[in-house]
């Protein structure tokens, strides 16, 4: 499922962007998704001689484009209530960084998939969009994949959940981190190992 999900989330970036081809969640999807895949060819011999290059790609063009305060919140739902104002902030600090170990590992893998563009759904909200694509592989069926994105109060679309064939990004972190405070105690202590995987990582 990580592996799909990163070649989703490629469509959601380029800091290059002008402005105005940003004005529609449909827009923020279509137009960075030609650039990021443009770049990620260009660099391919790049990230096969030096795979850490993909670090880069994802911190500078991937992640602006991501609510992670609004994600953390709704990953964590009854322990972020309960938390301090510190341990929100490290959780979201460190819950970036898994988003970026995760999809830049699987980002290697990526090898010129097809991505289709569908309808975009009507929502009552005009701060609310859902945009609809689809990935070919190279084999099997079609992967339908849902961004979900609000305007923040700057006027910027950003992603705060993404479905793949149904499954919710936020639903299946949300039972993943749930499992995981209950082993551990305490969001603390889960924290705390969260940070010693991202020591570990940098090793």
């Amino acid at each position: 499922m990580f592996r799909v999900l990163t070649l989703s989330l490629l469509l959601l970036s380029s800091s290059v962007l002008h402005a105005e081809t940003l004005t529609t969640a449909d827009n923020l999807i279509q137009v960075t998704a030609k650039r990021m895949l443009t770049q990620i060819k260009q660099d391919r011999d790049q990230i096969d001689t030096n795979p850490r290059h993909v670090y880069d790609l994802v911190n500078e063009i991937l992640l602006p484009h991501i609510d992670f305060k609004r994600m953390s919140r709704w990953v964590l739902g009854k322990h972020w209530r309960r938390a301090s104002s510190e341990e929100r902030q490290e959780f979201v600090v460190e819950f970036r960084k898994l988003i970026v170990r995760t999809y830049s590992t699987a980002l290697l893998e990526y090898s010129d998939q097809e991505i289709l563009f569908l309808p975009v759904r009507d929502l009552s909200d005009p701060n609310q969009a859902s945009v609809r694509t689809e990935i070919r592989p190279k084999s099997g069926p079609m992967i339908p994949i849902t961004y979900d994105l609000h305007r923040n109060d700057a006027g910027e679309w950003k992603v705060y959940d993404v479905s793949i064939d149904g499954i919710s990004l936020i639903t299946n972190y949300r039972s993943s981190f749930g499992a995981q405070i209950r082993r551990a105690g305490s969001l603390n202590r889960v924290i705390n190992q969260m940070k010693s995987r991202s020591q570990q990582a940098k090793k």
